[in-house]
């Protein structure tokens, strides 16, 4: 004897009356191993629907979205402070160039113009980022994280190349702005291109 698989089995739980539904019940009428089958199929499925409802033990998400805005706001506030020191090396150094005795006297002037130049065209660039538009992986974050670090790092000193030999100012001056420009270019390749690696 053939018996009813467990889509025709399924098929009589359903209401209304199908074709075909009038003979699976004869033939359920008729067939004790699948009227049990039937049975145990409807226990099954009231213990599944007696089964408790599983929830979180509660709702992380507003920790999760507190920490995302302070992180946001921490990444601001470290590019206005960045913005803040080159500015302050910016001035620093017009006020050593505004030093200068004699125009035709320094040698570095013009090529020390020329980096200062490109170094705020660099940081123009930077402050067009949103700093909110995509994810950054971690690798990535890290690097930005080590150039910015290095960028604070080398404002710290020009504002003390103010301190040196008017001799030696300029040249050093120049050096430092030099090395400004290459971390400020590495900065904004990654985040042009999202890299994963930079060689700085």
């Amino acid at each position: 004897m053939t018996h009813l698989t467990m889509e025709q089995l399924l098929a009589l739980r359903e209401p209304g009356t199908e074709p075909g539904v009038g003979a699976l019940r004869e033939h359920l009428a008729g067939c004790p191993h699948c009227e049990a089958e039937l049975e145990r199929l409807n226990q099954r499925v009231a213990r599944l629907k007696a089964l408790p409802t599983l929830r979180p033990a509660r709702d992380r998400f507003p920790g999760i979205r507190t920490r995302a805005a302070q992180q946001r706001w921490r990444r601001r506030l470290g590019r206005l402070a960045l913005a803040g020191l080159a500015l302050a090396a910016t001035l620093t150094l017009a006020v050593l160039l505004g030093r200068v005795q004699r125009p035709g006297a320094d040698p570095y002037a013009a090529e020390l113009t020329e980096v200062m130049t490109r170094s705020r065209q660099l940081e123009g660039a930077l402050a067009s980022f949103d700093p909110d538009r995509g994810v950054l992986d971690g690798r990535t974050a890290s690097i930005t994280a080590t150039l910015e670090d290095q960028v604070a790092s080398l404002d710290r000193e020009l504002q003390a190349v103010d301190l040196l030999d008017s001799r030696i100012r300029q040249r050093e001056a120049l050096r430092l702005w030099r090395e400004r420009v290459g971390l400020l270019d590495a900065l904004v390749d990654v985040h042009l291109t999202r890299a994963s690696y930079v060689g700085f």
